[in-house]
């Protein structure tokens, strides 16, 4: 099992303010560190289960996407190997 750890910064739709986001991948498959990067770097903004949606769809493995957003812990999981 390969684990993929990333952390990125994304605008909150509503308010603009800046949040922190943690990445965590589990794969059995290799992930380029290149790409994971790049596809962090160009995420700006958004709802948060929707960013962990956009995420799911590039990278595969089981994925848990969490952040803090004004007080409230959020932390969504998405795909299976």
């Amino acid at each position: 099992m390969n684990i993929y750890r990333v952390e990125f910064f994304a605008k909150c739709p509503v308010n603009g303010i800046r949040i922190k986001y943690l990445l965590r991948i589990e794969t059995t498959r290799v992930i380029r560190v290149e790409s994971l990067l790049a596809a962090a770097e160009d995420i700006g903004g958004g709802y948060h289960e929707a960013i962990a949606d956009d995420l799911a769809s590039l990278f595969p493995g089981r994925q848990t996407l969490t952040a803090e957003h004004h007080g409230v812990h959020i932390e969504t999981t998405r795909g299976a190997e």
